[in-house]
């Protein structure tokens, strides 16, 4: 398992091993052990999956404390532009996001820590996504943030035209009207 960190620190491009042969491929997914030793503590609770079509944007999105969440997204079959925006007041990169291809061919995966707003849209015909997550789902703390927020410059690489979103998505605030932000320095391991 290779573990890249990305330009926000906390932030890792996981790259498990793919083992080739004639039958198709295996890989270890997660290997609680393989992760650095500052995440050791992280128990996973929660597997979700999603099938989505060609332009579904997800997001962005996250939970509030206690029920705020680490998570460690991979995509399954075709392919997703997964963008996490980093929501830590304090942080010297608050605001940035990171942007990443994660497809069935590159195996890649996301780990993103609690303190990070999350979405992904669909860049192939369909894609089935798949993430663990170490808190629950809790519908009361859910919150996000505006997927073109223009504070935050992404990219999504899909046409404004063709994306399709929830109305709840739709109409989520702008980042600088978020009261309930993550602390830098206490909310990312709790």
């Amino acid at each position: 398992m290779k573990i890249t960190p990305t330009e926000i620190p906390d932030v890792m491009i996981i790259e498990p091993h793919v083992f080739h042969d004639q039958r198709g491929y295996f890989i270890e997914s997660y290997n609680k052990e393989k992760f650095p030793s500052k995440f050791q503590h992280i128990d996973f609770v929660q597997d979700n999956e999603s099938k989505s079509s060609y332009g579904v944007l997800r997001g962005l999105h996250y939970q509030i404390a206690p029920y705020s969440q680490t998570k460690l997204v991979r995509v399954i079959k075709g392919s997703v532009i997964d963008v996490i925006v980093d929501i830590r007041k304090g942080s010297p990169t608050f605001g940035n996001n990171v942007i990443l291809e994660l497809s069935e061919h590159n195996k890649k995966q996301l780990f993103i820590p609690r303190g990070f707003a999350h979405g992904f849209v669909v860049t192939s015909k369909t894609a089935i996504f798949s993430y663990k997550c170490d808190n629950y789902y809790s519908p009361t703390h859910d919150r996000g943030i505006l997927y073109n927020d223009p504070a935050l410059k992404i990219d999504w690489k899909v046409p404004t035209k063709e994306l399709i979103l929830s109305e709840k998505d739709k109409n989520l605030p702008l980042l600088k009207g978020i009261a309930d932000l993550f602390d830098y320095k206490t909310d990312l391991y709790e």
